[in-house]
């Protein structure tokens, strides 16, 4: 059973792609679109590494959509500094700041539910709405505008240069995944996060500094969603404070789908970004088969619920 739980999101994605190549056109399975595909799992799988940390320690992030969103404004207005004449170090600069955006809110979901002691649902459905009013307020409830810099190409499905093959962003996302894995796997705080889902209360008597354990995970957490904010950016190329709206669901899926566990101690990033191109195979696929929205919506509840009951029958067995 536990080696079925683990092959499920692999076989998950291959039986989603190979339904979509027999109902869609023939230009689903194409190469250019596979390199679709593949850039519009970018911002999903990044935000959902994150939140790969977030579940695995027995947490939750709702407000992700909105920072994600609070990042490419703050982006966007960081790039007006100069106005149209961009240095070299500003598109540098705007991005380490938007990552920052992202991290400091994480800290403050982390600082709330450690030190405060307030359940992470509840922490992270306020912020939701905080983060979201303060991308409005950022952006003066408008898209903001930048000048184009090469952050811009960051979401090319063609790149420049043309032997990066795929997009930037994708490379990002895989060398990201690498780094993920690697964390959890090999280094002391992976074990640290483990080890708070799996039971807290023993981890802090072993010894685990479990506030600051916590607050470092929604603060990486928010990192990585003001990562996926940039590479939001780049794909809208302009700050819309309504960007994201929704996304939450989909990178909390892609972790559930990859093998997280919403009662913390499981989770892989490799799990995980298997999730993120399933989304995007599922959205994608639906789009070019002319399943109706709605539908879509259904579908990604009922593949959540299924990967849930999963997750409970293997736990009871």
């Amino acid at each position: 059973m536990k080696k079925l739980r683990a092959l499920a999101p692999y076989l998950g994605l291959a039986a989603a792609f190979l339904l979509f190549a027999a109902l869609g056109p023939a230009e689903f399975h194409g190469a250019y679109n596979l390199k679709t595909i593949l850039t519009q799992s970018v911002i999903v799988g990044v935000g959902a590494m994150g939140m790969t940390f977030v579940i695995i320690s027995g947490g939750i992030d709702l407000s992700v959509g909105s920072l994600i969103a609070l990042a490419t404004v703050a982006l966007a207005r960081m790039l007006n500094l100069r106005g149209d004449a961009v240095p070299a170090w500003l598109p540098w600069a705007a991005g380490a700041g938007a990552i920052a955006v992202g991290a400091m809110g994480g800290l403050c979901n982390g600082f709330l539910s450690a030190r405060l002691r307030i359940a992470p649902f509840i922490v992270t459905l306020g912020t939701m709405q905080i983060f979201r009013g303060g991308a409005k307020w950022l952006a003066r409830e408008q898209t903001v505008t930048a000048p184009a810099t090469w952050l811009n190409g960051l979401m090319e499905v063609d790149p420049v240069p043309a032997w990066l093959w795929l997009a930037p962003g994708v490379w990002v996302l895989l060398g990201l995944a690498a780094a993920v894995a690697v964390i959890l796997r090999y280094t002391v705080f992976g074990r640290h996060v483990y080890a708070l889902g799996s039971n807290e209360a023993t981890a802090r008597l072993c010894g685990i500094p479990v506030e600051r354990r916590r607050m470092l995970i929604y603060a990486v957490g928010g990192a990585l969603a003001g990562l996926a904010g940039v590479l939001q950016f780049a794909n809208l190329t302009l700050g819309d404070p309504t960007a994201a709206e929704g996304m939450e669901l989909d990178i909390i899926a892609a972790v559930v789908i990859g093998g997280g566990s919403l009662r913390g101690g499981e989770g892989r990033a490799a799990g995980s970004l298997i999730g993120a191109m399933l989304m995007a195979v599922l959205r994608n696929g639906c789009n070019m088969a002319g399943i109706p929205n709605y539908m879509q919506n259904i579908v990604v509840g009922a593949i959540i619920i299924g990967a849930m009951g999963l997750d409970r029958l293997g736990n009871k067995r």
